[in-house]
Order: C-alpha cells, then sequence, then structure tokens
C-alpha cells in the first residue's frame, strides 16, 4: 500500500517509454470525448483529427515497428486546438486541456518533454477541478471530496498501478484502454456515447 501514499504526479514521473505513453493514453481516453463534443457543438473541427491521433498512438504503443510520423501528427494536433478568444463556452476549456494533452503526448513520444505525461495527467485533473468550480458544483473547500474528482484521482491511481505492474505494451494498453472507458463516461461526467 506504501506506493498508493506516494502522489499520483510523483508516480507518473517515475514512468518512461511506453509506460508513460500508454497511461497518457488511457487518460486521454477520457479527455477527448469532451473535444468531440466541443467540436460537434460548435462546428470548430473535424474531432476525428485528434480521434485518429491517438489511435496511431495506441498503434505506436502495441505495434512499435509500425512508421508514425509524430511531428505530422502535432503539427496537425495545434492546428486542431481551439482558442478561448474565439468561443464564450465553457466547453472550449476541456476541448484545449484534451487537444493540449495530445500535444504533450505526442511530445513525450518524440522526446521533446519527456515529462509529457506528467502534464497529462495533471491536465486531466486540472480540466475536472475546473469543471467543477466552473459549474458551481464545488469550490476550493470541496472540489477535492467531489465524488467526481475522487473518481479522477483513483482511476489515475488505478492506470498507474496497471502500467506499473504491466510487462506486455500489447496486453497492458488493453487493460489500461478497459479500465479508462469502464464507467462510460468522460474526465467531466459526459457519457461517452454522445461524443461517439
Amino acid at each position: 500500500m506504501g506506493q498508493n501514499k506516494l502522489n499520483t504526479f510523483a508516480r507518473v514521473r517515475e514512468l518512461s517509454g511506453w509506460k508513460a505513453a500508454s497511461f497518457s493514453a488511457a487518460l486521454l481516453e477520457r479527455m477527448l470525448p469532451n473535444y468531440s463534443l466541443f467540436c460537434e457543438v460548435t462546428d470548430f473541427y473535424d474531432p476525428q483529427v485528434c480521434r485518429t491521433c491517438l489511435d496511431l498512438i495506441w498503434e505506436s504503443i502495441t505495434a512499435p515497428k509500425s512508421k508514425i510520423n509524430f511531428s505530422l501528427q502535432l503539427e496537425k494536433v495545434e492546428e486542431a486546438t481551439p482558442d478561448t478568444a474565439a468561443y464564450d463556452t465553457y466547453g472550449v476549456y476541456p476541448a484545449i486541456d484534451a487537444a493540449v494533452g495530445l500535444a504533450a503526448l505526442l511530445g513525450l513520444l518524440l522526446t521533446q518533454d519527456l515529462q509529457g505525461a506528467v502534464v497529462v495527467s495533471k491536465l486531466s485533473q486540472g480540466s475536472v477541478e475546473a469543471y467543477l468550480l466552473s459549474s458551481g458544483e464545488a469550490d476550493d473547500e470541496t472540489v477535492k471530496q467531489h465524488p467526481l474528482m475522487e473518481f479522477e484521482v483513483a482511476i489515475q491511481q488505478e492506470l498507474l498501478e496497471c502500467v506499473e505492474q504491466g510487462t506486455d505494451p500489447g496486453l497492458t494498453a488493453k487493460a489500461l484502454k478497459k479500465i479508462a472507458l469502464e464507467e462510460g463516461i468522460s474526465n467531466i461526467g459526459i457519457e461517452l456515447g454522445t461524443a461517439s
């Protein structure tokens, strides 16, 4: 149980290689529906661009020999990142978090940012916190105790346990994806069916 006492971000920082990448990809599975929903509501961009990018990342983890141009993917994701100034809807913020998280994971894969997994982990928790505060469901005092935030922390820890013990990238990726999608909601509680 001592492992759990370590702060989530400290544990994420210890991850490297395919473990860091697959942990991040699993978190992004829970963030991307927020992006897709934003795109559907605002007609901002084709949500498939980021979805395809995440699928390619999973492919690179499970089939390391696959040739994927991550620099090109990063350009696409940067182009697909909304600008807060252009939207007065709250949905732009979790959408940006998802796109920035995806860019951070690509940075990790391109070895431009070896702390990419920590960035994704913090963005995912930050998304939940910002959503709860802006919706009035919680305030600074109660946000950590809110079920959605407790669930976010629990999921990150469950994903960490899975990836820390994993030895096979393919099997571990499959298990991580299952954990991420099990509850059928995004990190801020959007039902996954609404933004497939």
